[in-house]
């Protein structure tokens, strides 16, 4: 899988948060100096790298299977389970706040927004548990012949970005840090209904009233694709769909074993 964007053409590049607001979340933007930009478009570039170090044909993320810590995966764009992302990606103009980082503990995550000769666009995003984290730390500095403490608030950049997003797929290295960040159980929950019903339409036969009622208190459901992909998802032992006549069934199973049977 390519990325639909050009890292060594780089034209412009945004610095931003995303806080925790008593509304919901926003994410804003912040003025940062060329130095800064030189650091986020090099640690974009170490993400991508990481990426294809793993594997040049990521699987497509699943929120109901277990993924590793880091596991390059990637899901499109158009993804339910990515409006969130997509909203920070497809926005036009961010509104700047110098003083977004005034209350450390609201800034969830941290991004950087680029843009190529080309006018593609390019977003990495990602958890800031490490960016504020040294907050809590006292650190010093060297002046002159003596270690002075450090007045002045510090944040860290990490390594690496949890995600990159391009003009068609959302490119996952931390699974964990994408469904943060995306509000996953949310986006999962709100896509229940959605998908019972496309699911409902080539299963006349299943009433998925009870189907419905399970994943909306488990967001986390094995066997059973009902938020994101093809409408059926043929698994072992789950929602098996039948075709010229032989036995047809749908059931999920949740992570503790237990089985809802919704029709045969």
């Amino acid at each position: 899988m390519k990325l639909n964007f050009d890292l060594q053409t780089v034209k412009a590049t945004e610095f931003g948060v995303g806080r925790d607001e008593g509304t919901g979340q926003a994410f804003v933007a912040l003025p940062v100096d060329g130095e800064v930009q030189t650091a986020l478009r090099e640690i974009t570039s170490a993400t991508w790298e990481a990426m294809q170090g793993q594997t040049k044909d990521p699987p497509r993320y699943e929120a109901s299977e277990k993924h590793g810590s880091v596991e390059y995966l990637h899901l499109p764009l158009s993804s339910d389970l990515v409006a969130s992302i997509r909203e920070l990606h497809e926005a036009a103009n961010l509104p700047f706040d110098s003083d977004a980082l005034a209350d450390p503990s609201a800034v969830f995550c941290y991004f950087a927004r680029m843009a190529d000769e080309g006018g593609r666009r390019l977003t990495a995003l990602r958890r800031a548990t490490q960016f504020k984290g040294i907050l809590k730390s006292r650190l010093l500095r060297l002046t002159t012949d003596a270690l002075k403490l450090i007045e002045d608030q510090v944040f860290k950049l990490d390594n690496d970005f949890d995600l990159l997003v391009d003009s068609e797929n959302v490119h996952i290295l931390r699974p964990s840090g994408f469904e943060f960040a995306g509000k996953l159980q949310e986006a999962i929950l709100q896509a229940v209904p959605k998908r019972i019903a496309v699911i409902q339409k080539d299963l006349a036969f299943v009433d998925f009233a009870r189907v419905q009622e399970y994943a909306l208190t488990h967001p986390r459901v094995r066997g059973v694709t009902i938020i994101d992909g093809p409408a059926i998802t043929v698994t072992d032992g789950c929602l098996r769909r039948q075709i010229q006549g032989r036995r047809q069934q749908a059931c999920t199973e949740g992570r503790s074993g237990s089985r809802v049977q919704a029709a045969r």
